[in-house]
């Protein structure tokens, strides 16, 4: 599979807190007539459509797209947890980097409920984290009360924190960088500014997660048109974004081991990977980038991130926050939309919303949350427990 992918469009709706927003299938909708909008095509010339969500009942990517048009494609649901967007994106790479189609639509809408991230599986039959919760309790006690998600993400956390000795004000000052940022977002559920006193007098979650350091539960829904440069020749489509490399990778052997650690249960390895052969395959490094968006959907785990994306080497992520390398005038924009913490994270939507938003990083489109300088290069991470995470390289085209 060596034929150059191209991003052709981009759509996405304002992110909205549960209870305000449409209905999925409507919120769908609204983002493939954005996307197909952008790219300048009618729905009739996509060939084949993947649709991420989690919380929904099967062929409901068909609820959504039918609502753009009735021909007959191939539609495939995608359940891959929170990276369940990535992974559609991934799959409509894949269908065109391959040659058997030159169009193909990627869309993910989640629509939540509020409060904390509830367990909606089937209950005679084992959980599919089942491993991960199983390695979780070796490693930590059980907490009644506390959301599971948080003492998962909470635990790395305090994993990070005991090994290096470091504070979780580090923690709150990611969530008030990451509101900094929002504040330019008009697709962001947080825009309104906080300090890092307010977050870490905010409610105690796990560990040492605040509720001001755990993201919200969000309605919303991103989607993108990915096509072949032959067909956005024809149609005098643009190219000025390609995708240079992507990965999808799953957990491997050792993770869920009696030496196993919580930075590993939530992910670290999957990450690691998954970056280093976008780094080979691209022919870049992680000193290339300038603009990421990456799955903070805890403090806790955008500081991990760093690490394990290469950003900065292990163990100097207090150095990295503290000198400003993760946002505007340092070495790296992370987040720029604000990420899951201030933009929001309607589970099957983030990839797709992490995807609008870099296309619009290397167009030049973003507005007053744009990266200055020559920015060539844009990273995208996405993580799903259980598990499954991507990280795409897009690249700008002169």
């Amino acid at each position: 599979m060596s034929g150059n992918v191209y991003v052709a469009g981009v759509g996405m709706i304002p992110f909205m807190k549960p209870g305000r927003s449409d209905t999925y299938d409507v919120m769908g909708e609204r983002a493939v007539r954005a996307a197909l909008a952008d790219a300048g095509i009618g729905y009739e010339l996509v060939q084949q459509a993947y649709a991420g969500y989690v919380f929904g009942d099967s062929t409901s990517g068909q609820a959504a797209i039918y609502g753009v048009g009735l021909t007959g494609i191939p539609v495939v649901n995608v359940n891959n947890n929170c990276a369940s967007g990535s992974s559609a994106l991934w799959l409509a790479r894949q269908a065109v980097a391959s040659g058997v189609v030159d169009c193909v639509l990627a869309v993910g809408f989640e629509q939540m409920q509020a409060g904390a991230l509830g367990n909606n599986k089937l209950q005679d039959r084992p959980p599919s984290m089942k491993r991960s919760l199983d390695a979780m309790a070796g490693l930590q006690s059980w907490q009644d009360g506390a959301p599971g998600a948080a003492q998962l993400f909470g635990g790395a956390g305090q994993a990070y924190l005991d090994r290096y000795g470091v504070s979780n004000d580090l923690f709150a000052k990611i969530a008030v960088k990451s509101r900094r940022h929002a504040a330019n977002n008009p697709y962001a559920v947080f825009r309104s500014p906080i300090t890092e006193e307010e977050v870490l007098a905010s409610a105690h979650q796990f560990g040492p997660l605040t509720k001001l350091m755990c993201c919200p539960p969000t309605c919303g829904a991103a989607a993108a048109v990915i096509v072949s440069e032959d067909f956005a020749r024809r149609h005098g489509l643009r190219t000025d974004v390609r995708i240079a490399a992507q990965e999808l990778t799953t957990d491997f052997a050792g993770v869920f081991d009696e030496d196993t650690d919580m930075i590993k249960v939530v992910g670290w390895d999957m990450a690691r990977t998954a970056a280093e052969r976008v780094y080979e395959t691209a022919g870049v490094g992680p000193e290339d980038i300038k603009v990421v968006e990456l799955h903070d959907c805890f403090t806790s785990n955008e500081l991990i991130s760093y690490e394990s994306l290469g950003l900065t080497p292990e163990g100097t992520a207090e150095k990295f926050i503290l000198d400003g390398d993760n946002t505007y005038g340092g070495r790296v924009v992370v987040n720029p939309s604000g990420g899951l913490m201030s933009k929001g994270h309607p589970l099957g939507a983030t990839g797709l919303a992490q995807c609008a938003e870099l296309v619009w990083q290397l167009r030049g489109q973003a507005e007053a949350r744009q990266v200055e300088g020559d920015v060539r290069h844009a990273l995208q991470h996405n993580l799903g427990l259980g598990g499954a995470c991507v990280v795409t390289l897009y690249e700008k085209v002169n």
